[in-house]
């Protein structure tokens, strides 16, 4: 799958799930080559201490750029908003988290999904802005015996933005975990799971609604982790 079948399934559905290969292919060999170290860096995330529900099962890291036909550039650190329209559970806040390493940031995997997004949903998207505010997270999701993890504990949901990639980075001793997507009138319209490295969906944030089962340890007794890259693009 190439750039423009994606572009197609996302015109047809407002998602489209992209395979490892399909993603490799898009990012190139040389974002791929230095992926061990890219995901090593999910082994060093702070603690998510803006659970609403008391949940001490998240752990991310956050950093936002500007993404243009200039370029993807950094912004200075700032807090993740969301209104409470499209969190109820933990919007209304400004959220701190500790920053995205710089190591990360420039890597050529993360400049590599943010140069593709910015070159697939431009064109896709009706008066595109002259560059794109783009939030990114770093996401683990743990559980053990007798607790889960939620991906999503604010349910089904928009974001609040104008285009979604998720891309999962590992996942460790993990049962269920299953990526639903609805139709803003509630039908579903896709179920699948990121099993994977590099797995990966994109969604146009309008029209579908996405929401990601709790996990739980495949295997009791051990400990289970969910990783997930996550990149918004919204207008400026």
């Amino acid at each position: 799958m190439n750039r423009a079948e994606i572009a197609v399934a996302l015109r047809d559905t407002g998602f489209c799930r992209a395979l490892p290969a399909d993603t490799d292919a898009l990012l190139g060999p040389a974002a791929v080559a230095g992926w061990d170290a890219f995901a090593d860096s999910w082994n060093d995330l702070g603690l998510d201490r803006f659970m609403a529900d008391g949940g001490r099962y998240r752990r991310r890291r956050f950093a936002a750029f500007s993404a243009s036909a200039d370029g993807v550039v950094c912004k200075p650190h700032q807090p993740h908003y969301q209104s409470r329209d499209y969190n109820g559970l933990n919007g209304g806040v400004q959220r701190w988290f500790e920053p995205i390493l710089d190591t990360v940031a420039e890597h050529p995997l993360t400049q590599g999904v943010l140069r593709e997004g910015l070159a697939l949903f431009q064109p896709l998207t009706v008066d595109p802005p002259r560059a794109w505010h783009v939030e990114l997270h770093q996401f683990r999701i743990e559980a053990g015996d007798g607790e889960a993890g939620l991906p999503t504990p604010e349910g089904a949901h928009r974001d609040g933005v104008d285009w979604v990639i998720v891309m999962l980075v590992n996942r460790h001793n993990v049962a269920s975990g299953i990526t639903d997507i609805f139709a803003t009138d509630g039908a579903r319209l896709g179920a699948f799971t990121l099993e994977q490295p590099r797995d990966t969906v994109f969604l146009d944030d309008h029209r579908v609604l996405h929401g990601v089962t709790a996990i739980r340890p495949l295997k009791p007794g051990a400990p289970a982790r969910r990783d997930v890259l996550v990149a918004t693009f919204r207008r400026e």
